[in-house]
């Protein structure tokens, strides 16, 4: 096979061509780094399609999750709905117990509503994934560019320096963002979910679009946006929880 690094991916338009990309991309990540150096982030469709074509590569790849606490139970049958049809391990990231307490002794349970998702998301979400990823070297997600006005311009691969990793020896190393289906659009996702099989999560038969956590989630109109459903109170620039680098939320580490 052609190495990733001598195919120009701009010249790469067609459906069929996009998805020998994000083949080339996966086998990229997944055999140029130490066992135990590169994750794939699971949480929604794309992720799964993304384990789905690694399986069929005939490679493995490492799995995490984020479980806030605030999940909803279709949520987590879907989870383990994944780790069941791929026998795939997934590790799940859980939130400092203490630093949860804090925000919710001073803020209470829905302080979202009134001050915006980003201390929340912070607390739940940012803070466990910067401790996961300062162990590798490599982080695969499934963003895509057409999710959002804030995903616009995501690339295949990019470095990450808002989570810079650290070497094995314990020294700071670059983290490699790869991105393989950021030129996918939300119905190439589900052609292939369908095509292939792949399992999804029930909330997408009620409505649901984006799914995060439960308070933030809503079911979305049929000609609304995919995200409009998250965070619906706040503006569309502030759709982010802070994975990602366009929109990064600072953690105090204690």
């Amino acid at each position: 096979m052609t190495p990733l690094d001598q195919v120009n991916l701009s010249e790469l338009p067609s459906k069929n061509t996009r998805l020998e990309q994000t083949r080339l991309l996966l086998q990229e990540a997944l055999t140029s780094f130490e066992p135990g150096r590169v994750a794939l982030s699971f949480s929604g469709a794309e992720d799964v399609v993304l384990i789905d074509l690694v399986k069929a590569l005939g490679l493995k790849v490492d799995v995490f999750s984020l479980d806030t606490g605030r999940l909803h139970e279709e949520t987590y049958q879907f989870i383990d709905t994944v780790r069941e049809h791929y026998q795939q391990p997934i590790e799940m990231l859980y939130p400092d117990p203490a630093g949860v307490q804090t925000l919710v002794k001073e803020k209470g349970l829905f302080s979202f509503y009134r001050d915006g998702h980003g201390e929340c998301c912070g607390v739940r979400k940012v803070a466990p994934l910067r401790s996961k990823l300062a162990k590798l070297d490599a982080w695969i997600t499934g963003q895509r560019q057409d999710q959002s006005i804030t995903r616009g311009n995501i690339p295949l691969r990019e470095e990450d320096t808002n989570f810079a990793g650290s070497s094995a020896e314990g020294q700071p190393s670059a983290l490699i963002k790869f991105n393989p289906l950021s030129e996918w659009t939300s119905a190439d996702i589900w052609n292939y979910i369908r095509e292939h099989e792949v399992p999804y999560n029930a909330l997408h038969d009620q409505g649901f679009v984006s799914i995060g956590c439960q308070p933030c989630t809503r079911s979305v109109g049929p000609f609304e946006h995919e995200r409009a459903g998250r965070w619906w109170w706040e503006e569309a620039t502030k759709k982010e929880c802070g994975l990602h680098s366009q929109n990064i939320i600072n953690v105090v580490q204690a």
